[in-house]
Parts: C-alpha cells; structure tokens; sequence
C-alpha cells in the first residue's frame, strides 16, 4: 500500500518549551522497524500528556507523534497474524521512544501485537485503552490475591479518571461493593451509574495522617493516584486486605510506616501495564472482552480529534479528565 501523506499530532519537547499541533507526515518518517498498521483510534492516557510536554521527562525522542496506545488493522502480515487484522498495541516504547498512535499510520513491532478479541471493537478497545488494561490487571491482581466480594468493600481513589472510572465499572460488575473517591462532587451520579455503592471525597485522604493505624474500613484498594493518599488508604484496610497501585497523581513518594504490613498483613501489589508481558496481555485482553469488559462503556469514552488534542492533553494533566477521551484517526 503506498502512503504519500497522513495527519499526525506531533510534539516537539527540545528545550524548556513545546511546540505541538497536527503535522502531515509520511511513512518513512515511521519507524524501520515493524509491521505497517492503519489507526482507528487512540485514546488520551495520563502518560501521553507527559510526553507532550518537556516537564514530563517521559519522551526520549523529540520531536514524536505521542499515543501510548492504538487500534487499528494491519496493512502487512505479524508473525501469525496476517494482513487484515484487527489489533490492539499498547506500552512498551509506543508513543514515548517511538512515534506512537495519535496519527493515522504506525508501525509496530509484531511481538507487540494483541489481536483484537472477539466481543470488542477497535473503538471499544480504546475506550478501555491503557487505562482499562491497567484497571483490569489491579482488578484481576486482587482476585489473585483472594479479595472476593464477601471481604467487603473496596475503594477506588481517582475514580473519574481513566483507571479509576474502568476499574469501578469492573469490580462493579463482577459483584464488588464499589466505593469511589473523588475530587469532582458533580460526577457522583455518574460513579453511581458506573456501579459505585458510595463515594467519598477525595480530600479526606488528602491530609498526611499522625496516626500510624486507623480503623479498617476497606477489604482492598486499587489506588490510581499515589502520594498521601494512598499512605491514608493502607492505614484503613482490613487485616489481610491488599491495595493495587498504579499511579503518582498524587505524587512519587510514600509517606507511611511498615505497620500496615508486619501489624495487619496489608499487602502492596505494583502494576505495571508497560513492560507486560505479550503472553499476559493477551490473556488479560480475553477478559476485559468477557467477563471484566465494563458496562457503562458509552458513557465512559467520548471522541476527540487531533485537532482538539492539544487541549485535551493539558486538561488530562490539569486533572480535569472525565473517563476515556478516544481520539478518532479517521475522521
């Protein structure tokens, strides 16, 4: 297939400044190295706004198409998969060391690769993204764990975020009383819709505690924010409870003691969709297409084009993302 041109959002993060907008780029300012793929859809992840912006310190080539996901079709055969597939990328070097989906090519290593499960379309898989991939492996870490419904409650913090509002409709959906936190009163009928039992306000989490133990009140957590926050969590989980941990909205540093975990056994699970392994990527993107793929997903995604991208991108990190903003490379 020869592509002469295609629209692309690029950002230039050299220097202290950016310069980012929508470019015509080519396919051999793509990557050498990978199997051709045609973009549906993006969509618009913390990370992303990272990258666009030199502050982030995420971006390793400049300038660079960001969009740490896609889905779309393949134009040329990966491994097994052959040309004419619909497929799922997501991680690893996509859209922070090479030029990633918010474009309306790209080319991805095979090994990379998810084929997309029967049960989603290319644009509900961006709904879920790598938000929903994240929300579903802390969802699927406390089951690992053993967190079943009967433990009790379980909090999700950033619950109108993209991991936050997912992982509500996820563990909603599989039986969980769901409490959400949250920092935007306005969206609580929303959270309600999505499958919350309760919200709580964010800022009751927000102030370092003197205490190192409070009272239990939640079975689990799966935490999208980080910081105090998540210090004022781990205090409050019940004996042999467990937090999933993603985030750093709320800051990189921990300020807690070790006696949530050597006085009640609370443990501390990391996730970390980037460097998944491809085997676990597929099997976790089995599930989100059957019994973790989240109802409510209408109201979780809505569009954007490139062209609005760019205040997208400052909104996310603005804190003022609601669900899933899915960028449309076809329109």
């Amino acid at each position: 297939m020869t592509i002469d041109s295609f629209r692309a959002f690029s950002a230039n993060t050299s220097g202290e400044g950016v310069d980012r907008g929508v470019v015509t780029m080519t396919k051999d300012e793509l990557p050498a190295d990978g199997v051709l793929v045609e973009v549906h859809y993006s969509s618009v992840n913390y990370k992303d706004g990272l990258a666009s912006t030199p502050a982030g310190k995420v971006a390793r080539v400049s300038p660079m198409v960001p969009g740490i996901d896609l889905a779309g079709v393949l134009l040329e055969a990966a491994g097994d998969l052959p040309a004419g597939t619909e497929i799922i990328a997501h991680g690893y070097d996509i859209g922070v060391a090479q030029h990633g989906g918010f474009a309306q090519y790209a080319r991805i290593k095979p090994e990379w690769i998810v084929p997309l499960p029967a049960g989603l379309s290319t644009r509900e898989a961006m709904i879920i993204g790598t938000a929903g991939f994240t929300a579903a492996m802390s969802v699927i870490a406390l089951q690992h764990y053993g967190i079943t419904p009967a433990n009790g409650p379980v909090l999700v913090t950033g619950a109108t975020g993209g991991v936050g509002s997912t992982a509500v409709a996820m563990l909603a959906g599989l039986g969980f009383e769901v409490v959400a936190s949250t920092g935007k009163p306005a969206e609580s009928g929303w959270l309600t819709e999505l499958g919350a039992s309760s919200i709580i306000d964010r800022a009751t989490l927000a102030e370092p505690g003197k205490r190192p133990l409070e009272g239990t009140v939640w079975a689990a957590a799966v935490d999208c924010v980080g910081g105090v926050p998540l210090a004022n969590v781990l205090k409050k989980i019940h004996y042999g409870g467990a937090v999933a941990a993603s985030g750093l909205t709320a800051g990189s540093e921990l300020p807690t003691t070790v006696l949530p975990f050597i006085l009640r056994g609370v443990s501390l699970l990391g996730i970390d969709s980037v460097m998944a392994p491809i085997a676990q990527r597929r099997q976790i993107w089995g599930r989100i297409a059957t019994d973790l793929k989240p109802a409510g997903l209408a109201s979780i995604g809505h569009d954007v084009s490139l062209d609005e991208l760019d205040g997208v991108l400052t909104g996310i990190l603005a804190g003022e993302a609601k669900g899933r903003s899915v960028v449309d490379l076809r329109k």
